[in-house]
């Protein structure tokens, strides 16, 4: 069986170098952070449908994932808070939506990824 793992152990130092720099230069821990969050059924969810509908109402969206409103409420707090969704009130209502075109981008991408992998496995 051939191993699948280097037998020396650099063969680029200054690739290598490079990519460390630049990774020390990046904000990896949030980028975690957001991939944590989305990691959640519910919120990815409710970020699916902020996508689909641009904007909806806590119970509205309490509806769409099948959760209590105070449940889709702690979720879309964490969102809020995590700078992916915002929202506004009217009136007793709050409805909420993806912050930006680049949230919108990270949730349509992640669905298109599945949907292309899923074609190369059938």
């Amino acid at each position: 069986m051939p191993n699948d793992v280097c037998d020396v152990t650099c063969i680029n130092e200054d690739k290598v170098n490079h990519v460390k720099q630049e990774l020390n230069n990046q904000p990896t821990d949030k980028v975690i952070s957001l991939y944590k969050l989305l990691a959640d059924r519910n919120r990815l969810q409710i970020a699916y449908a902020l996508l689909i509908e641009k904007e909806l109402c806590v119970c509205d969206l309490a509806n769409i994932i099948g959760a209590t409103t105070a449940t889709t409420s702690h979720h879309l707090r964490k969102l809020h808070k995590a700078g992916i969704a915002t929202f506004r009130k009217e009136g007793k209502l709050a409805y909420y939506s993806l912050s930006d075109a680049h949230m919108k981008q990270v949730i349509k991408q992640g669905f298109l990824h599945r949907e292309e992998e899923s074609a190369y496995v059938g």
